[in-house]
C-alpha cells in the first residue's frame, strides 16, 4: 500500500517514519510513504502558497494552484475522470470534515493508495476539496494548527490494519473499536477464546506482572486459567469502561443490536451501580 502526504512542513514527518510500526512496515515492503514539499510547486521569489480569503475574514487560506499541481504531477486526476472502482482516495485533512473512525480506517486499508493533503492557515481553497478530494476528514473535535498531526494518525490507523505489520494478526482485531464476535476467526486449536471482540465498544483492562503492584493486585479471575471466567469478566469490563468514558458508543451498540442479552443484563446492573449511564427504555 502505498501513502502520499502533500505537506508545507515535510520534516515533521522524519522522527515518526523511523520508529515502530511504520518503519518497520516500510522496511519490509508492506508500505510505502512518500512525502512532497508543496513549496515545490511554487513559481515566484518568494514560493508563496498562502492568500488572503474574498469576502474578508481573519488569517490566510492555502491557494488551489499549488495544491492541483502538487496532486497531478503525482498523477491524481480530477474526482470526475475516476471511476467507481478507482484503487485510491485523496483525502483533505479538515477540521470540517467527517470524523475518523476505525471503520474509515478499515476502508482505507482496503485501498492501494491514499493521499493524505495536510492543510494550513484558516483552510484549503475549496476548490481543491470539490475537484480533487473523495474523503474530508477530522480526527476531533479541536482544531490543530496544521493536517500533518492528523495525517500521521491517519497513516498509523490505517497501515497497522495490513496483514504482516503487526507481530500478531489478532491484535487488530481485539482491541478497542475492533470486530464483534462474528466477524473473528482466530480461536487457536484447542484453546477456548478467553476474550470477546470489542464489537465496537472499548477493550477491557490489560494487567501484567507483577501480579500486585504498590497495594492493587490483578483481578483474581485472570489469575485462575478458567478460559471462560476470564472471558466473562473481560466481557463485563468492556461494557463498564465503555459505559464510563464512552456511553454514545453503548448506546450505539444497543440501536444496533450488536449487544446479547447477556451483555443488556450486565448493562442493567452496571447502571444500577453507578459504573454509567444508559436509558432506561434502550435496555
Amino acid at each position: 500500500m502505498r501513502f502520499e502526504i502533500l505537506t508545507i512542513f515535510p520534516e515533521i514527518f522524519r522522527g515518526f517514519f523511523e520508529f515502530g510500526v511504520v518503519s518497520r512496515a516500510r522496511k519490509t515492503g508492506i508500505v510505502e510513504i512518500s512525502v512532497r514539499d508543496l513549496r515545490e510547486f511554487t513559481h515566484d521569489r518568494h514560493r508563496t502558497l498562502d492568500d488572503r480569503p474574498f469576502g474578508g475574514g481573519e488569517g490566510m487560506v492555502l491557494k488551489a494552484e499549488p495544491l492541483a499541481e502538487a496532486l497531478e504531477s503525482i498523477g491524481i486526476r480530477p474526482v470526475s475522470e475516476r471511476g467507481s472502482d478507482s484503487q485510491e482516495s485523496v483525502v483533505l485533512l479538515s477540521a470540517q470534515g467527517r470524523p475518523f473512525t476505525q471503520a474509515v480506517a478499515r476502508e482505507l486499508s482496503e485501498l492501494q493508495r491514499v493521499v493524505l493533503i495536510c492543510g494550513r492557515y484558516e483552510g484549503v481553497d475549496e476548490r481543491v476539496n470539490a475537484l480533487y478530494c473523495d474523503r474530508e476528514i477530522s480526527i476531533g473535535d479541536y482544531v490543530l494548527s496544521g493536517g500533518e498531526l492528523a495525517a500521521a494518525v491517519v497513516l498509523d490507523a490505517t497501515m497497522r490494519l495490513l496483514p504482516g505489520v503487526l507481530g500478531n494478526e489478532a491484535s487488530s482485531e481485539f482491541e478497542s473499536f475492533g470486530a464483534g464476535d462474528g466477524a473473528i476467526a482466530t480461536d487457536v486449536e484447542g484453546v477456548p477464546r478467553s476474550q470477546h471482540g470489542a464489537g465496537g465498544l472499548l477493550d477491557y483492562p490489560h494487567y501484567t506482572r507483577p501480579a500486585e503492584f504498590r497495594g492493587l493486585a490483578v483481578p483474581e479471575v485472570l489469575l485462575g486459567g478458567d478460559h471462560a471466567a476470564v472471558r466473562k469478566w473481560r466481557r463485563e469490563e468492556q461494557l463498564r469502561k465503555t459505559l464510563r468514558n464512552r456511553p454514545d458508543l453503548i448506546e450505539a451498540a444497543v440501536r444496533g443490536g450488536g449487544l446479547s442479552r447477556e451483555d443488556l443484563r450486565v448493562l442493567e446492573r452496571l447502571r444500577g451501580e453507578g459504573s454509567g449511564s444508559v436509558p432506561s427504555s434502550r435496555l
